[in-house]
């Protein structure tokens, strides 16, 4: 591109020497996600990864997209950015991993009102340690500068994950069967879903999202920004060592829609309240917000952010491999005959 051109494309808005300076910046937070099955692609026009076939019998590809909803919408107004790409990372991967598929990679893409290097490497650090704490490789992406169409501290992001699954290994809900046994997952607040809720109480509200919140243990904005658990090893761990017939991924809808999407019409899965407390930011924000039981169960996680359905002489073990793996865990409840719902029982504790 000549220089003139260059120019005119600098007055239009678009900064390229700083998307060239973000792109170095963030090299050395993607180096940290780097497997051993990558091919590095001189022209970077694409990421290329070598499938060691020899390890499958029958391998079955799995692939999810996401994003983070209105939660980077906070981000941008507490101009905190390290933690966002965690929770695209595992927005993409726990869903990658319902199957019982292990990630392998993912792409990024980040579109803002102008690049600002040190914003960019911010966020890409951020989706960099959610792949590794998901076990894949941050294998591409692309950030895009779009002024005009957002503000200039504006962004927004999104992902694409691949997986791999053996064919006859795939989870889901044929698998299921009555005396099954639920086992939660604890959720580290919000995750990544109920955003544009959380923005409304707190607008209508008054509430300061830098003032301190005794209840909450910690500065309201800090505690909404508390990044979504990457749970793909601990699924994939159990997978390894108990019988798993499913798991659901807890995100936008609540734990009884999303848990009835993994069960077959044949059953139900009967949730007891009484086995967990909701963490406190829960509570803190249905009663800023007057918002009913029934929507902030239909909205939010309440605390379980991920579920496991396993064979009940695998219950125990199940347990004991998720506390050896520092995730709080408890049998939420059973599966039974019935037509293929999740019910919520009982009150909270």
């Amino acid at each position: 591109m000549s220089e003139g051109a260059t120019n005119a494309y600098a007055a239009a808005g678009v900064d390229i020497a700083a998307g060239e300076r973000a792109v170095d910046l963030m090299k050395k937070h993607v180096a940290r996600t780097r497997r051993p099955e990558l091919v590095p692609d001189a022209s970077g026009f694409s990421g290329l990864f070598r499938l060691d076939t020899a390890k499958y019998t029958a391998p079955v590809l799995a692939t999810s997209t996401d994003g983070v909803g209105t939660k980077v919408m906070l981000a941008q107004e507490l101009d905190r950015h390290d933690t966002i790409g965690i929770d695209l990372v595992a927005m993409v991967v726990d869903d990658l991993v319902v199957s019982g598929a292990e990630p392998l990679f993912l792409t990024d893409y980040i579109a803002c009102g102008s690049v600002v290097p040190e914003r960019i490497a911010e966020i890409v650090g951020g989706i960099a340690e959610g792949c590794c704490r998901a076990g894949c490789t941050l294998i591409g992406g692309e950030t895009a500068e779009h002024p005009g169409a957002m503000g200039p501290d504006e962004y927004d992001l999104a992902g694409a994950g691949t997986g791999i699954v053996e064919a006859d290994a795939v989870l889901g809900p044929d698998r299921v069967r009555a005396g099954d046994v639920v086992i939660a997952m604890a959720s580290s607040g919000p995750h990544s879903n109920g955003y544009s809720l959380i923005r409304r109480i707190v607008a209508q509200a008054g509430l300061d999202l830098r003032a301190e919140v005794p209840e909450l243990g910690g500065v309201l904005g800090e505690v909404l920004l508390t990044p979504t658990r990457v749970y793909a090893k601990d699924c994939l761990a159990l997978v390894e060592s108990v019988e798993v017939h499913a798991f659901a991924h807890i995100t936008g809808g609540g734990l009884a829609a999303n848990l009835a999407r993994s069960l077959p019409d044949s059953v139900d899965a009967v949730l007891d309240r009484a086995t967990w407390t909701p963490d406190p930011v829960f509570g803190y924000l249905a009663e800023q917000g007057g918002v009913s039981r029934e929507d902030m169960e239909a909205t939010f996680n309440m605390g379980v952010g991920m579920v496991a359905v396993v064979a009940a002489d695998s219950a125990e073990r199940a347990l004991s491999v998720l506390a050896e793996r520092n995730v709080r865990s408890w049998a939420v409840g059973s599966v039974t005959p019935g037509s293929g719902r999740a019910v919520l029982v009982g009150d909270h504790r």
